[in-house]
């Protein structure tokens, strides 16, 4: 990076002062409504942080939020609300550009304590992983839900057979995936499959929800709310004895990204290619430097380009490296998803992945891998617009 690229970095800027998280319920069983649970999870992290909630004064989220800044900064009391963002566009793209936009505005001055934050009550609003049902059809559903593709497995499972029959990805590695995500999450109280063990043989006799999507390919539905505090490096420090720096964050799509009618130029792609070169830069590591990651699974076939694309494994090699005793978060070369992830923690749009790169830095994760010292997290593979968050300790600045 250029001297006055590194000028206006991110890089150790800022950090993550605390996270928090409500009880994550399967959709449809919270008690609470939406924006309660999003106020009890910035509270959450208000109390792990040791800030007083007033001293909030910027808000960001993503994915076309409900739960608006001004009505945020009602609840919590606050004197100033200094800034508001949403990073646009649907899925969960959005949850590691959250933490970009809020590091961002702490560094430009913008705000001294931004909180991104996500909150889903799908048993209030709706299912995301529901076929559409609308009154009118427009826009690309008038090329698409004629011919049957109306859910996001469907609209995945297409890219991910490219991937498959171009790169000779085996279902294998796949079930890989989600074998990790259970078996981490047994160790995990606050995971909705806590207690629900995945084996090889369950997951090879699941039903079938679109081809090559098994029902353990496919992320949970859940209602919950989760944030993260984010402030100067400077005052995370005063806050922590192990502050969780931000090394850098990049939104990503290329070209064509979010073409109607899937017609994007490059199609087996999770969208990661262009901007993880731009991350690794911005951070002043290399992929040979990630200790654990957080890959977001909406499916487990976006898992695999996600980590290619950020240059983890390799087409060539993906068959051999993602096996389930390579990612398992005791002793596995690619500790991965080590909550459980979406498939077994909770969907929170993506948000607990964050959460969770953010604990295995700070050394308190319930699948902890010693000695963490960068730690990946990418949000919303195959969606217009992705994004991925390194997060890292101070040693790493040197």
């Amino acid at each position: 990076m250029s001297a006055s690229g590194a000028d206006r970095g991110l890089r150790g800027r800022t950090a993550v002062a605390g996270v928090g998280e409500t009880t994550y319920y399967k959709r449809g069983q919270s008690t609470d409504p939406e924006f309660v649970l999003v106020v009890k999870a910035i509270l959450t992290a208000c109390e792990d942080a040791g800030i007083n909630p007033r001293e909030i004064d910027g808000f960001c989220s993503y994915s076309n939020d409900r739960n608006t800044p001004a009505r945020l900064a009602n609840a919590l009391g606050l004197e100033e609300l200094r800034y508001s963002n949403m990073q646009w566009g649907g899925g969960g793209g959005g949850a590691a550009a959250v933490v970009q936009n809020a590091a961002s505005a702490v560094h430009a001055g913008s705000a001294n304590v931004v909180v991104a934050y996500r909150g889903l009550a799908q048993g209030q609003f709706g299912r995301f992983g529901q076929g559409g049902r609308r009154p009118a059809v427009r826009g690309e559903f008038a090329y698409t839900l004629p011919y049957g593709v109306m859910s996001p497995a469907q609209m995945y499972a297409m890219r991910t057979t490219r991937l498959m029959w171009e790169h000779g990805i085996d279902r294998s590695t796949m079930r890989a995936v989600a074998l990790a995500a259970y078996h981490h999450a047994q160790n995990n109280p606050r995971a909705v499959m806590y207690g629900r063990p995945l084996d090889a043989e369950t997951y090879d006799s699941s039903r079938w929800i679109t081809e090559p999507f098994r029902l353990y390919d496919c992320c949970l539905e859940n209602d919950g709310g989760a944030a993260m505090i984010v402030t100067s490096a400077e005052r995370a420090a005063d806050l922590s004895d192990t502050p969780v720096l931000v090394l850098a964050a990049q939104q990503s799509g290329g070209h064509r990204s979010g073409a109607w009618v899937h017609n994007p130029t490059d199609y087996a792609t999770s969208s990661f290619k262009l901007g993880a070169q731009h991350l690794y830069e911005q951070a002043g590591v290399t992929p040979d430097d990630v200790d654990v990651v957080q890959s977001y699974e909406n499916f487990t076939g976006a898992v695999v380009m996600s980590l290619i694309e950020h240059g983890l494994c390799t087409y060539e090699n993906a068959n051999e490296v993602l096996t389930f005793e390579n990612l398992r978060a005791d002793g596995g070369s690619i500790p991965l998803n080590t909550s459980g992830g979406n498939l077994a923690e909770c969907y929170m749009h993506g948000l607990g992945m964050q959460i969770e790169a953010v604990r295995q830095v700070r050394g308190d994760s319930t699948n902890q891998v010693p000695n963490v010292n960068v730690s990946l997290s990418n949000a919303g593979p195959m969606v217009e617009i992705a994004s991925t968050a390194i997060y890292g300790t101070a040693e790493v600045l040197g």
